[in-house]
């Protein structure tokens, strides 16, 4: 089992987005040395607990600090965004790194209805519109013949060797249909819809038809996890999600808490993580970890580790890292 990264830039209690995205290229230079394959940037606007807005720079900025990683996005928001810009930004990153580039797209807004409008400010056309727009991006990515017929003979450059990866990312069984349907990678976001993983990624799997660039199958699923040396302090870093996941639910999508604050509103008996997140001792995460993987047939897996500190994230890969044997590439 191969595992990956999926960042969400998080801003740490008392930091600024400024530092969070300093901390993203230095968390990205430490997992590759200890064997992780790949490095996605979420795309999420408006909020104060997240700084990434742009996943295509960040994507460039750390591709260039790291030499055997797989960069990309996890995701691009398409429904804001012409395909076609997002293919050249693509293509132009995969003649800048050959090889190396994953295009991860997504089709929630990642915003508030307010941001969504300032995104959306000129665009003609809205999320109904989406799988028509994965299409045209997966043939102009390819040098295929874009589903739009009005569009059919537009070129896309810059031409290039090798083309970015690209995926579908979801969690409902809409994402996994239209995945399966255009024959692309999907990535599944287990940490929005825990109960639901195995059933989607099979349907995927059975639904499945090959494409000029995929000729079977292949899912990632992305996990919320924890590493710590205690059961107590994996608990005491979950309950920080947990409240913030709360706030969010609430429409308050504010700073991450500290464990101070996560305590002192949740208690410390309350049970932490729950569906959407696996906290533990190295040994239990590897054990929890592997079995959700065995049960969902998913072929790799994408972490998502957020903590108050950013010494304590990177520790927490190292454990993981470290659980499942995993070995850096040679560059």
């Amino acid at each position: 089992m191969r595992f990956g990264v999926l960042d969400q830039t998080p801003v740490r209690p008392g930091s600024t987005p400024v530092e969070a995205l300093g901390e993203s290229v230095r968390l990205a230079q430490h997992v590759e040395a200890l064997g992780f394959d790949r490095y996605w940037l979420a795309e999420h606007h408006g909020g104060q607990a997240l700084a990434g807005p742009a996943p295509e720079i960040l994507t460039a900025r750390i591709a260039s600090a790291t030499s055997t990683l797989r960069v990309g996005t996890g995701g691009v928001m398409l429904m804001h965004y012409s395909p076609f810009k997002v293919a050249e930004q693509f293509r132009v990153l995969e003649a800048l790194f050959p090889g190396r580039i994953d295009l991860g797209i997504g089709r929630a807004p990642g915003a508030d209805g307010h941001t969504t409008a300032a995104l959306g400010y000129g665009n003609a056309v809205g999320a109904d519109y989406f799988a028509a727009k994965v299409a045209d991006l997966q043939a102009w990515l390819t040098d295929g013949t874009p589903h739009t017929q009005a569009l059919s003979t537009v070129p896309c450059g810059p031409k290039t060797p090798s083309a970015p990866e690209l995926w579908l990312l979801g969690s409902t069984d809409q994402s996994a249909q239209l995945a399966a349907h255009l024959g692309l990678r999907f990535a599944f976001a287990h940490f929005i819809a825990p109960d639901h993983a195995a059933a989607i990624l099979k349907l995927y799997r059975d639904r499945f038809r090959p494409s000029p660039t995929l000729a079977a199958p292949y899912s990632s699923l992305g996990v919320f996890a924890l590493c710590a040396d205690t059961p107590r302090e994996a608990a005491a870093l979950a309950r920080c999600r947990d409240l913030w996941r709360q706030r969010l639910m609430q429409g308050e999508a504010g700073p991450w808490p500290t464990i101070e604050e996560a305590e002192r509103i949740l208690g410390t008996d309350s049970p932490a993580g729950g569906a959407h997140a696996i906290a533990g001792t190295p040994g239990v995460v590897r054990s929890r970890l592997s079995a959700l993987l065995e049960e969902t047939g998913a072929d790799h897996c994408s972490v998502i580790t957020i903590t108050p500190e950013h010494e304590q994230r990177e520790l927490s890969y190292q454990r993981l890292a470290e659980a499942f044997s995993l070995k850096a590439e040679a560059a």
